[in-house]
């Protein structure tokens, strides 16, 4: 049986009591590690907490090694752990697909993801539409279709989660040309990268249309949800430039509607000054 178990945001206590019983019985344990990352001691924490080894599974290992991941899954339990929800990222979806060619059956555990905890601000969770990704932009690739998908939700009048970018076990463009096993270092984007991204997007599909999305609008900005550092503020998008969240992972929420008194009393506990 493949076992896909979600660890929940803050640190290696809120894995559920079904999901740590799993683990422990299990014949082999992976962990996930490259569409979020712990807030704590990673991989040396959960194998001190659980007893046991965990194998570091970064999106290469997934790729290229899935058959290892499932041998013997069919007689054997393998547990494979991902941070929040295991299918808060569609990304391990092929991998369930992939063990049900082989015949191999599978179990998710559910947990806590941003997606649903992002509601810990005051903001009512059947008011949000589409989730988005912000993408980090380098100096030859600036894709700006994030800024469309918020603007529908504007239309819709429904808020917009937007995940922010994490790039781990990255290589450059030297290293793949050179086919060299280098790596760059681990980067989060923040708040204020993205606020920044966005303004420059508005100001450029402004000089066609004007855009629902503007520096006046609305946003919160999250950081570290589920841990105890975690932090919340509001503020307009202009103002998130300034914001400091402190340590990943952050993420940001648009605002897209008027709000009701009970998210706006709420919001007003994170009020910036």
């Amino acid at each position: 049986m493949l076992y896909l178990i979600g660890l929940g945001l803050g640190d290696h206590t809120d894995i559920t009591v079904k999901g740590l019983a799993i683990i422990k019985k299990a014949k082999r344990v992976y962990l996930e590690s490259y569409t979020s990352i712990y807030c704590d001691d990673g991989i040396n924490e959960l194998q001190q907490f659980y007893g046991r080894p965990v194998i570091a599974a970064d999106r290469e290992f997934v790729e290229q090694n899935s058959d290892q991941i499932l041998a013997n899954a069919g007689n054997d339990d393998v547990a494979f752990l991902v941070v929040g929800d295991p299918l808060g990222a569609t990304t391990h979806t092929d991998l369930i697909l992939r063990a049900r060619e082989k015949g191999i059956e599978h179990r998710i555990i559910h947990n806590a993801s941003i997606i649903n905890a992002c509601g810990c601000c005051g903001l009512q969770l059947y008011n949000f539409g589409e989730v988005v990704s912000i993408p980090l932009w380098t100096d030859t690739w600036r894709p700006t279709s994030f800024l469309d998908k918020i603007e529908a939700n504007i239309d819709h009048g429904l808020h917009t989660l937007c995940l922010l970018d994490i790039k781990v076990k990255e290589q450059s463009i030297e290293a793949m040309m050179r086919g060299r096993q280098e790596y760059l270092p681990p980067t989060f984007m923040a708040v204020n990268v993205a606020a920044q991204q966005l303004l420059e997007s508005i100001k450029e599909k402004s000089k066609e249309k004007a855009t629902k999305l503007t520096a006046d609008t609305i946003c919160v900005a999250l950081a570290r949800i589920g841990s105890d550092t975690q932090k919340i503020t509001k503020g307009s998008l202009i103002q998130m430039l300034n914001v400091d969240m402190g340590p990943p992972l952050h993420s940001l929420i648009i605002v897209g509607r008027s709000l009701h008194h009970i998210e706006n009393e709420m919001l007003k506990l994170y009020s910036m000054p």
